[in-house]
């Protein structure tokens, strides 16, 4: 049984993309992670407020952990709210002088195409940048590392596409953060083997989860070079059998986008969770 549920939120458990939802997909989702007493962390490029924000809207189950502004923050849920992880802050600013991202933008320069997303989209240990359209995205990150081999920090350079705004995201990181890094960190601190640990994802930034020791789906909704990125890379780490690409279950009623394929990726992997979604869940 998995004990801990990791997963992306745009394009992954929430429905914002263009494919459609199964109906009562989130809801079954939901009650199989209560029932099954799985703790559960959000990993995404957004930060806490906004995530608060897709909680309230689509109303979420709130997460044990919040793993935001791509894999930089850890916060934990107390009765206070989201308190971030010490441990983490501490780890990161060993190898981010200034502890924000300033002076990498004045190290980097100005870029013809490649635009700093706005003022709040910046956070102390992440620069992000964004090309429109999205088929620059290749040529900028090629100048991007050209101007980072000069800088004397390491840096992780994190990329991915937003489909529906046709532009191209990069977020520079310290080299020890990111969604795995992150993810890696809280498993150490729970104590939890790898087989405990489930992640969904659907997009580039979620490819260092997607193959690694983890189980792990990509979702159906996914972009195809997503898809085909995320299996090369899982079998070039010997951990392809650890990936499941949803299709969709009819039994189910559920057809793999979304929530739906985050049910499925679970089962396929857990299917002793099956037995927690009776016809009566499907019903709802």
């Amino acid at each position: 049984m998995p004990e801990l549920l990791c997963t992306d939120l745009d394009r992954t458990l929430l429905p914002n993309g263009e494919q459609a939802e199964s109906p009562n997909a989130r809801a079954m989702l939901a009650s199989l992670i209560e029932r099954a007493g799985m703790r559960l962390a959000y990993v995404s490029g957004r930060d806490i407020g906004l995530m608060q924000q897709a909680i309230d809207e689509y109303q979420l189950p709130m997460p044990d952990f919040a793993i935001t502004d791509v894999g930089s923050m850890i916060y934990q849920r107390s009765d206070d709210g989201y308190q971030p992880l010490a441990a983490w802050v501490s780890y990161l600013q060993a190898g981010w002088p200034e502890q924000n991202a300033d002076w990498l933008a004045r190290e980097l320069g100005d870029f013809a195409q490649l635009e700093l997303q706005e003022p709040a989209r910046q956070k102390p240990f992440k620069l992000s940048y964004q090309v429109s359209p999205a088929a620059e995205l290749t040529n900028e990150l090629g100048i991007l590392k050209q101007r980072l081999a000069s800088v004397p920090y390491a840096v992780n350079v994190v990329s991915s596409i937003d489909e529906t705004a046709d532009q191209g995201l990069v977020d520079l990181l310290p080299a020890n953060a990111g969604k795995r890094a992150a993810i890696d960190f809280l498993v150490m601190e729970l104590h939890l083997k790898a087989d405990k640990v489930f992640f969904s994802g659907d997009s580039g930034n979620d490819l260092d989860v997607l193959a690694s020791p983890y189980p792990a789906v990509v979702v159906k909704n996914a972009l195809p070079e997503v898809v085909q990125q995320a299996k090369r890379l899982s079998k070039h780490q010997n951990v392809e059998q650890q990936l499941w690409v949803a299709q969709g279950d009819e039994s189910l009623g559920l057809n793999g986008n979304y929530s739906a394929g985050i049910i499925e990726g679970l089962l396929h992997f857990y299917p002793q969770l099956r037995r927690w979604l009776t016809v009566e869940q499907r019903a709802e």
